[in-house]
């Protein structure tokens, strides 16, 4: 059963609607209403709001990393653990071809259902987790293997076990072997990047988000609890954070928004699939272009103007 959201109760209604003429036979009323879908669906998602960008992000029936490597990959074999505690099942990493390029996958897994939103810790992963991604990314700098990763956390697990086997040294050294990863490498947030646990894997020569993303240091909910002690505020704390893609190109936190479809991944998994493979081998081929030596000093560049800031005059 598809799940509507509340600005897509309108949507519900005539997509009821069209399944009632059908089983009717009524084929001039299914042209009719399928007009009228086309044109509340163009209507509702080109005046999103900042929340409700945040809803599609989190969307239950949002295509997740898993979902993506199955669309995408072919000749796919996962690589499990960090060779030092477990495997996480939160992070999942595969090798195979995307296109004709070989190549590594390593994403952040939420999972579907009560017991898989279990197995995947929702999505939290531990600091054994981030180990076996960059294991995996130090495997892929061996062959010379380009990587994508595909961000979608609420954010690393705050849990007591995953902070004595040391949930922030593994982020932090993540960021420090990634930035210097001597592969190419790109990173896209395909739903909810929150915090930490989607900067462990987000340090990439190109970091880009689909149309209907976040990434956020603090989620709103948490925002408006600490700022006005009010979780109504939600909305407003959304905008405040400005955490949608737009927002951050501006900032140039970002290098890119992938034109996802315009009714969300969600109704078009196979058309979002495709968007995120078209950059991923497009991004390949043009840092490829580039050479090591320039691709690197871009890649240092743009991790040292985060933050950047200019005194004014006096």
């Amino acid at each position: 059963m598809a799940t509507y959201l509340p600005f897509e109760e309108k949507l519900k209604e005539i997509e009821d609607e069209i399944a009632s003429a059908k089983v009717r036979g009524d084929t001039d009323a299914v042209a009719i209403l399928e007009k009228d879908l086309e044109k509340e669906l163009s209507k509702v998602y080109k005046n999103l709001s900042d929340y409700q960008k945040l809803q599609l992000a989190r969307h239950p029936d949002r295509p997740y990393a898993l979902d993506y490597i199955r669309l995408l990959m072919r000749d796919a074999i996962e690589i499990h653990g960090d060779r030092t505690y477990r495997d996480d099942p939160a992070i999942i990493c595969y090798l195979g071809y995307i296109g004709d390029e070989k190549c590594v996958v390593i994403g952040e897994q939420k999972g579907r259902g009560t017991k898989n939103k279990l197995k995947r810790n929702f999505g939290m992963p531990h600091p054994e987790g981030y180990r076996k991604a960059l294991r995996v990314a130090k495997l892929a700098e061996k062959f010379n293997l380009p990587v994508l990763m595909l961000i979608d956390t609420p954010g690393a697990y705050p849990g007591i076990g995953a902070e004595e086997r040391g949930q922030s040294e593994a982020i932090a050294r993540n960021l420090l072997e990634l930035s210097r990863l001597d592969t190419i490498t790109v990173s896209i947030v395909i739903g909810e990047g929150g915090s930490g646990g989607a900067l462990a894997i987000g340090v990439a020569d190109r970091l880009a988000m689909m149309r209907y993303s976040v990434f956020s240091v603090i989620s709103p909910e948490g925002c408006a609890a600490i700022l006005w002690n009010d979780p109504a505020k939600v909305e407003q704390a959304t905008k405040a954070l400005k955490i949608t893609p737009d927002e951050l190109k501006k900032m140039e936190l970002i290098d890119d928004i992938i034109d996802e479809p315009l009714i969300g991944a969600h109704r078009d998994k196979e058309g979002a699939a495709k968007a995120v493979g078209d950059y991923f081998l497009q991004s390949v081929a043009e840092l490829r272009e580039e050479g090591h030596e320039e691709r690197m000093k871009k890649r240092y560049g743009k991790l040292m103007s985060f933050g950047a800031f200019a005194e004014p005059k006096a």
